[in-house]
């Protein structure tokens, strides 16, 4: 299925892996791409030299495209963005909108800049600075995400910019991806769907509690980093909704401490990260302190399998999806499903 995403990046199917920290990593990301979709390794988590690392490993295992997502303002994403380049990475993903500078200099080195944002304002904002697509993430969408739903502001979106869009926040099938290029999108992006897939290193355990989960056990919570995560609700996240401030500024310290030994990051960097954070929003400096270290309560579930140290970031599909597909499994299906509900309509209009 050839659209404008396809033809931009050289996949065979408009379908993007995202790059979810802690779970998108070289194995995931490989098997994604080897399917015919576009994996995104997540460097957040990662120290400059892993990146290096991670970006080699990948391309060992696979002559496919790939990107790599970036938190644009990290103190070093400049020092990462040379690293992309010299390895030749083809696609820069980005949590946050990165700069204008940022976006000239990828694009002069043939890096395609595909920031996600979440209001239409910031996908005119990027493709005004030369962005090639946007990731569009609805209220549906797992992690960090914003109040308008997938199907109100991908339209928006789209009658916005004249650049490829892709949309995320609730899909899982074929039907989904359907839906989205009906409204005009390039294709579809999913967290979760790709999460839970045997390719995917997150522990059983953890895969387990995901599977179990409906719909009402994903939910949004300000408690973490003082921002919208959408979550499964689980004790911690209770806990961390009824901590007084004395107790919530301990147990953020003591993960800073955990993240800085684990990313090499220093105490300098991490507060200078955490002050871009704060910058413009209403966050109390524990907030800031678990926004700069909210990678360790994740790593906690996806990499150690502890579901009741750690937080578990997830899409509301976590509540309809049942079964842990191989990434070749899953983009087949959902082409396949695709296929079918195309011709049904051309049928039914016949």
């Amino acid at each position: 299925m050839e659209t404008a995403l396809t033809r931009l990046v050289g996949v065979r199917h408009p379908i993007v892996q995202t790059g979810m920290g802690w779970v998108a990593g070289p194995r995931l990301v490989s098997a994604t791409a080897n399917a015919g979709a576009l994996g995104i390794l997540a460097s957040a988590t990662m120290s400059s030299d892993r990146l290096r690392e991670a970006i080699r490993e990948v391309k060992s295992r696979t002559r496919e495209p790939f990107g790599v997502n970036l938190r644009a303002d990290a103190a070093d994403a400049g020092d990462r963005v040379r690293i992309m380049i010299e390895e030749g990475v083809r696609v820069a993903s980005f949590a946050l909108a990165p700069s204008a500078e940022l976006i000239a200099e990828l694009k002069e080195a043939g890096v395609v800049v595909i920031p996600s944002i979440g209001a239409r304002r910031h996908a005119e904002k990027v493709a005004a600075w030369g962005a090639d697509a946007v990731i569009v993430q609805g209220g549906e969408g797992g992690g960090h995400t914003g109040e308008v739903a997938t199907t109100v502001l991908l339209p928006q979106v789209v009658d916005a910019v004249d650049i490829p869009v892709v949309a995320a926040g609730g899909f899982f099938d074929g039907r989904g991806l359907v839906a989205a290029l009906a409204y005009g999108a390039a294709g579809v992006a999913m967290g979760t769907r790709f999460l839970l897939t045997s390719d995917s290193t997150v522990p059983d355990a953890v895969k387990a509690a995901y599977l179990a989960a409906t719909v009402k056990d994903v939910t949004v919570t300000r408690a973490v980093d003082g921002l919208p995560h959408r979550m499964l609700r689980t004790e911690l996240v209770d806990a961390l909704e009824h901590s007084g401030r004395t107790r919530t500024l301990f147990q953020a310290v003591r993960r800073a401490a955990g993240f800085r030994r684990l990313s090499g990051l220093t105490w300098r960097r991490m507060i200078r990260d955490g002050l871009a954070m704060k910058h413009g929003k209403d966050l109390t400096w524990s907030q800031v302190l678990l926004a700069a270290n909210t990678p360790m309560l994740l790593k906690a579930s996806m990499v150690d399998g502890r579901t009741d140290l750690g937080v578990m970031a997830s899409g509301q599909v976590a509540g309809v999806i049942e079964d842990l597909p191989s990434c070749a499994e899953l983009v087949a299906r959902v082409m396949k499903e695709a296929e079918e509900v195309v011709w049904t309509l051309v049928r039914a209009d016949s």
